[in-house]
């Protein structure tokens, strides 16, 4: 299974989850509208915090996302293709965490 079949497959998996875009990139939103995970370059993005935090960045080659330079993003931590068999596991945590958080606004027409 590719990287990118592996985002699918999450994206069409994940309860209350839909595929949307986020900074240009694909991403797994909760039902909130709050992205949870996105694809970047065959890695996986998940917005996690406390012990799923902690789990992701002791990884080897994990790192705080910082798709523009110097502007790391609090929370959100990247994680190579090599993690592919724990994508489940912090996708999981990922929605559990961010469908919590309150919904976005609706954007007026």
């Amino acid at each position: 299974m590719t990287a990118k079949e592996k985002f699918d497959h999450l994206a069409n998996t994940l309860r209350d989850c839909k595929s949307g875009k986020m900074f240009g990139k694909e991403c797994i939103k909760a039902a909130n509208g709050k992205a949870l995970a996105i694809f970047f370059q065959d890695d996986m993005v998940f917005k996690l915090k406390d012990e799923a935090y902690d789990d992701a960045m002791a990884l080897d080659g994990a790192c705080i996302f910082a798709p523009a330079k110097d502007r790391p993003m609090k929370g959100w931590v990247q994680l190579s293709f090599d993690y592919v068999d724990q994508w489940d596991v912090f996708a999981k945590a990922a929605c559990t965490y961010v469908s919590a958080l309150p919904a976005n606004k609706k954007k007026k027409k």
